[in-house]
């Protein structure tokens, strides 16, 4: 029993958690979270005993030299708490960790019995996906709720995932139960570049919460980062025409999907987002993966390899474009 000394009692707590693991393609998710431990300079409170959950041969301790004393790290899932400024100052309790490899409901109850001791209103899970989605364009972000209520007020989907699930899901599920107010906020990450980092998919996820629990997240060089990366992937497609093709189609597939949802509620959104960051006035200045026939995001992505795709499949041939499509 870890106890909670040292933290001062918090102004209208948000639980923001992210795992790496089976629910973090790219290591998008877990690397929204470090952001903002490094960005807000969270401080670490409690950790949870890494034998009580982790298997070690396949999440193995590393050693380290620390002023010429070797010393190890275990891993595990530590909290930390950031006070966020601002007219209407609020604190971030930040979750991160690995997701653990055994007892997945006392971790789950664990994580809640925090929240309860800390006052938390709103447990946010962060997670990301492989799906068949261009890096060209913006990244999908889908947020699901096992609550009607709650995806009526915050506009979210109400999930009706059923399948394999990954520790995002049951924790969510652990919290429905619990009576705690849960979202998952899932970012979809392109299968033919899968290996991370995605600073694109990470920018994506912290702008949508920061429009979910209405506080300015410091930023820093993430959206440089974001434009440096896609640059990058840009140049790798330019010299291979199958790839160069393929990213096509899913452009093509993608702009006629989502046409009909260029809605003045989306832009409204952004523009909402550009007026915040202008102003300042909401704070400071700034293994596999899950794919949705694997996890709890949008049902258009599907299963990848454990290791990831590396190279994307051929495009389909312009006579079996109907066969393919009954297909899906």
């Amino acid at each position: 029993m870890i106890e909670l000394e040292g933290v001062p009692e918090l102004v209208d707590p948000v639980m923001v958690a992210a795992f790496e693991g089976w629910n973090d393609a790219g290591d998008a998710a877990s690397t929204a979270v470090a952001h903002l431990e490094r960005e807000w300079k969270g401080e670490v409170f409690a950790a949870l005993d890494a034998e009580d959950y982790y298997d070690f041969q396949v999440n193995r301790p590393t050693v380290f030299m620390d002023a010429g004393v070797r010393k190890i790290t275990w891993p595990t899932t530590r909290l930390s708490v950031v006070r966020v400024g601002g007219e209407k100052p609020r604190d971030l309790v930040l979750v991160r960790g690995i997701e653990p490899s055994m007892r997945w409901r006392s971790f789950c109850n664990e994580l809640l019995g925090f929240a309860h001791e800390l006052g938390v209103e709103l447990v946010v899970i962060l997670g990301a996906l492989l799906g068949d989605t261009p890096h060209t364009r913006p990244v999908p972000i889908s947020g699901t709720t096992s609550d009607a209520d709650l995806a009526r007020r915050m506009d979210l989907e109400e999930t009706k995932y059923e399948g394999p699930t990954g520790i995002v899901g049951v924790l969510q599920e652990a919290c429905t139960h619990a009576g705690v107010p849960a979202v998952s906020l899932w970012a979809a990450v392109p299968h033919y570049v899968s290996q991370p980092p995605n600073p694109k998919a990470t920018l994506a996820l912290l702008n949508r919460l920061e429009d979910l629990i209405d506080v300015r997240i410091p930023l820093g060089e993430l959206p440089e980062d974001a434009r440096a990366w896609q640059v990058g992937v840009d140049q790798l497609a330019a010299e291979d025409s199958e790839v160069a093709e393929y990213v096509q189609t899913l452009e093509e597939a993608r702009d006629t999907a989502e046409l009909p949802e260029a809605s003045g509620e989306a832009i409204a959104r952004e523009f909402e987002r550009y007026l915040r960051r202008r102003d300042g006035s909401s704070g400071p200045p700034a293994g596999g993966h899950a794919t949705a026939d694997g996890g709890d995001g949008p049902s258009s992505y599907r299963r990848d390899t454990p290791g990831g795709r590396t190279r994307p499949p051929k495009p389909p041939k312009p006579d079996a474009d109907d066969e393919e499509s009954s297909e899906d």
